[in-house]
């Protein structure tokens, strides 16, 4: 019981360490062919955003606003999708596989 505790405290050590990380982690996203690409971490903040000069006019407010959303989105999914695999890395031995147990909400 004493190791199975222990255990524990150690798994719970290296899933706060790999939550701490997840700020680290980047994932891009991109619409338009490239003309607007978002980056966002692994914590699901968006971190840096450009936008390709060609297309900044105002009559396509609309066009721009949609390419931003959309790049925007991409990032975050991956942001999600790289930030679980970091936490299952981290987790790698830790934790038996054990039917129903899912750590995803941890991200």
């Amino acid at each position: 019981m004493m190791k199975m505790l222990g255990k524990m405290k150690e798994v719970q050590a290296k899933l706060k360490e790999a939550q701490d990380n997840l700020v680290n982690v980047r994932a891009t996203g991109e619409s338009g062919g490239g003309m607007v690409k978002a980056v966002a971490n692994g914590k699901k903040q968006l971190v840096s955003l450009e936008i390709d000069k060609d297309i900044v006019n105002p009559g396509d407010k609309i066009m721009i606003q949609d390419l931003v959303v959309a790049a925007v989105n991409k990032a975050l999914e991956e942001a999600d999708a790289k930030a679980k695999e970091e936490l299952k890395n981290t987790t790698q031995g830790l934790i038996p596989n054990i039917p129903g147990l899912d750590l995803s909400g941890l991200v």
